[in-house]
């Protein structure tokens, strides 16, 4: 090897020994760490990698002219760069996870979310009397034939209020809760609304401890989501069962008026007599909606159950708290969604979506707006189709696609008194907008 000289021309070799030994120390340490950082992932940088991000280079290596390091070469103002490959080329096991483990996290969820909200779940039981009774010598008229229903409820705060199913306590003369360590406190109904089959019950004073339970946001709830029902099937006291949303935004019947209620929840969650108005549970154990209907050929569970969704009871129990009802806004028409057949039985192209008015209230607010119901029918491949009346296409510049959106926005959106502007097709099919104010619904019966 040859004589170096230094950068200042005077030959040093115990100084280029010395340098050349830290160059490729500083090198080697340098290569060490990058294959450090790609072999265990370790660090806030590394875990930013991906093969598409760009990697900053290491410092520059200030050195002597190149030597020999014995199999590498390092040459002065060469980088050190940790590479990418290091990582993708490593063999990636597929995770396995025992299914015993799968299980138990499964049942820890279960069992915690049980254990949590049971003391907040009570059985309701409703007596009833009819007939008039018999009547002691020296006693007041005892009522006999005691009618009993039951079901379930929840805590809604920490006033000792219970929310439940209207049909739950319908007619009672006088109700009882009991909770899961089997107290039983009276209760008497504050306020009851059959349109969304919701009632709120007001225990008696005592130093009882009832934990309300946590409200979720049923707007955020999807298909497949998991879901959880509590409550008292058959009479079977605090009874778990588990399963997925089947589906979301389904529109009801809420069997105690003739009303809808709409963005109804489906579950597949086992729900039977005496799970009404227990609480419909997500995963995080919040409660989604209050369980209120089945479709069932023999009155046990069939795979459809129907909750009323959480966000329409924290509309409704606020106001039945305070006054004993709500009051809905109130357009004063019956309908049926419009397309395919039903809008070309009404001349209209068949894409064309929105709501039908069949009938409506002589002095309801739509006729007193100026709407139109259909007077005839149209019979198509052996089917007729109400034709003739006014076709919804938007309310205040909100697109109306079915009648069941028409139920929701009036719902979400409005209240008595408010003014509307409806768009809406005539018979002719052109568009005109009508102002309607709305008024109040009228109550069962009235």
């Amino acid at each position: 090897m040859g004589e170096l000289k230094s950068r200042s021309g005077i030959s040093d070799t115990p100084a280029r020994t010395f340098m050349g030994r830290r160059v490729r120390a500083f090198a080697l340490m340098a290569l060490l760490v990058a294959l450090s950082l790609s072999l265990t992932g370790c660090g806030y940088a590394i875990s930013q990698l991906t093969p598409e991000k760009e990697i900053a280079p290491a410092p520059v290596v200030e050195t002597a002219p190149a030597e020999s390091t014995g199999d590498q070469t390092i040459v002065a103002g060469d980088t050190v760069e940790p590479s990418v490959k290091v990582l993708s080329d490593l063999p990636r096991e597929p995770l396995e996870i025992p299914p015993e483990a799968v299980l138990e996290a499964h049942e820890k969820v279960l069992t915690g979310i049980y254990d949590r909200l049971v003391p907040s779940v009570v059985q309701v039981r409703a007596f009833a009397s009819f007939g008039d009774g018999m009547e002691g010598q020296d006693s007041p008229r005892i009522p006999f034939n005691f009618g009993l229903s039951g079901g379930s409820g929840f805590v809604w705060d920490d006033q000792g209020r219970i929310v439940t199913n209207h049909h739950v306590i319908d007619g009672a003369n006088r109700i009882t809760v009991t909770f899961a360590d089997r107290t039983e406190l009276q209760a008497e109904v504050l306020g009851s609304d059959p349109d969304s089959d919701l009632a709120v019950l007001q225990v008696e004073e005592t130093d009882y401890r009832m934990p309300a339970v946590e409200l979720g946001d049923s707007s955020a709830v999807l298909p497949g989501h998991f879901a959880l029902a509590l409550g008292n099937p058959f009479g079977q006291e605090f009874t778990i069962t588990d399963g997925i949303i089947s589906a979301v935004g389904r529109t009801i019947r809420s069997g105690n008026s003739q009303f809808s209620i709409p963005q109804v929840i489906q579950t597949d969650a086992p729900i039977n007599p005496g799970n009404s108005g227990g609480p419909l549970l997500d995963r995080r154990g919040q409660v989604i909606g209050v369980t209120s209907q089945i479709i069932s050929r023999t009155g046990a569970n069939s795979g459809i159950g129907f909750a009323v969704p959480i966000n329409t009871a924290k509309k409704v129990i606020p106001s039945l708290i305070e006054t004993g009802k709500y009051e809905y806004s109130w357009l004063g028409i019956s309908g049926a969604s419009v397309g395919g057949d039903m809008a070309e039985a009404n001349g209209l192209p068949r894409d064309t979506r929105g709501a039908l008015i069949i009938e409506m209230s002589p002095d309801g607010p739509a006729a007193q707006g100026g709407m139109v119901g259909s007077e005839s029918s149209e019979p198509m491949d052996g089917v007729d189709f109400p034709v003739g009346g006014d076709v919804v296409v938007a309310i205040d510049g909100s697109e109306i696609e079915d009648m069941d959106q028409l139920i929701t926005y009036l719902i979400d959106n409005t209240r008595p008194g408010d003014e509307i502007e409806a768009e809406v097709i005539r018979s002719g099919g052109e568009r005109e907008t009508l102002t309607i104010t709305l008024g109040t619904r009228p109550s069962p019966g009235g």
